[in-house]
């Protein structure tokens, strides 16, 4: 539980400020393309330095990264908070970049421990748990920004440290990191074996990396439409109401990543079956969404349905890349798929927001054929063994 409260505080920490955005434009008089800075050079800047925080986290220990790490991204957030008093959108800018830099220093540096203090069954557990945690954080963020919202706009960038306050507890007092080897490993050496990893098992890793960043991607992309489509007549949902609605589809995707994780255990037959079965359900319920998307309910019904397919997904892919490479490379292995996974998350609703300039379907045709693609790619090119290592 305590590994599992750092992805969420990363979550809250982002996705809590995307209710707010309107009310930044109108309050610091800046453009909608400026105010989507504060979300995508967040995930940009996490994505950059996600590899070298990555080779830290092995040189070192990963409570030694995670723990500054926490303190950054909550001290960062106040300071976004006072560039909101001062009216001052370059210092809301500047605090975001440096609390994507913090964020490189969480969520997967807490995957990579999951990866050393746990094995067999257990590992698959705690990896579907941190997956739903992410996901419980995607769930609860809009609703907690809105409400925080109600006091006063800013008051989200003020909440941060104290999330990071609760989880920093957790990490300091009840997760007790194994014994390091104390033979210490040279750089050279060290990108050597990487290479060495991406040689070996390129094959598959490479295109987990992809099909994970993917399924994000394609999660984000048509909630930025949904969240877009819902505020619009005839509808006219927003704040709360509108957060409520958006957590249907995350919540399909948070409870299947913790049923996933808990039974897949180390059955690599499963894993090959449910990562599968996952992207046909994506790919059926985004082809259907070509021709429903102007229905509503029946577009939240099949979005929750490729949410599920996501959630059988994702903890699948954690199990395999983070039990395929030894501890003095887990973390960087680990952060390559992060890294990605954030600027999935990045591009997602500037591109979205773009093709809905061009044609609606154009969206919904376009994230069908990727999630085929993406099919193709995770059937041909990953063949777990009966037995992940």
């Amino acid at each position: 539980m305590a590994i599992a409260s750092i992805p969420l505080v990363l979550v809250l920490g982002n996705s809590m400020l995307v209710p707010i955005l309107p009310d930044m434009q109108r309050e610091l008089g800046i453009s909608q393309f400026q105010s989507s800075l504060v979300i995508t050079l967040f995930s940009f800047s996490a994505g950059i330095f996600i590899p070298v925080i990555g080779y830290l986290s092995d040189k070192f220990s990963r409570k030694v990264i995670i723990i500054p790490a926490l303190i950054v991204y909550g001290s960062a957030g106040v300071l976004a908070g006072f560039g909101a008093i001062w009216n001052s959108y370059t210092v809301i800018i500047i605090a975001r970049a440096i609390q994507g830099m913090a964020a490189a220093g969480t969520a997967p540096v807490a995957m990579a421990l999951v990866g050393d203090l746990y094995k067999g069954g257990t590992e698959s557990k705690a990896l579907g748990l941190t997956e739903a945690s992410n996901g419980t954080g995607k769930v609860l963020s809009p609703i907690i920004g809105s409400l925080l919202a109600l006091i006063v706009w800013y008051a989200s960038f003020f909440a941060f440290p104290v999330f990071c306050a609760l989880s920093l507890v957790a990490v300091i007092w009840l997760i007790k990191e194994p014994k390091r080897d104390k033979q210490e490993q040279k750089l050279g050496a060290y990108l050597k074996s990487i290479l060495q990893i991406l040689k070996q098992k390129g094959r598959w890793l490479i295109t987990s990396f992809v099909a994970g960043s993917m399924g994000l991607f394609i999660l984000f992309g048509v909630l930025f439409y949904l969240s877009n489509r819902l505020e619009e007549a005839p509808y006219n949902i927003d704040g709360v109401r509108k957060g409520l609605v958006l957590a249907i589809p995350l919540l399909g995707m948070v409870t299947t990543s913790y049923i996933t994780g808990s039974v897949i255990k180390k059955n690599g037959i499963l894993m090959r079956w449910l990562m599968n079965i996952g992207l046909i359900l994506m790919v059926i319920a985004l082809g259907a969404t070509i021709f429903f998307f102007n229905k509503l309910y029946l577009f939240i019904g099949l979005l929750t349905i490729s949410s599920i397919g996501t959630g059988l997904l994702l903890p699948c892919l954690n199990t395999m890349i983070t039990g395929s490479v030894e501890r003095e490379q887990r973390g960087m292995i680990t952060s390559l798929y992060n890294s990605l996974r954030f600027l999935g998350v990045a591009v997602g609703p500037p591109l979205f927001g773009w093709m809905m300039d061009k044609s609606e379907r154009l969206v919904f045709i376009s994230v069908s054929v990727l999630s085929l693609v993406v099919l193709g790619l995770v059937f041909f090119l990953i063949k777990p063994d009966k037995q992940v290592n």
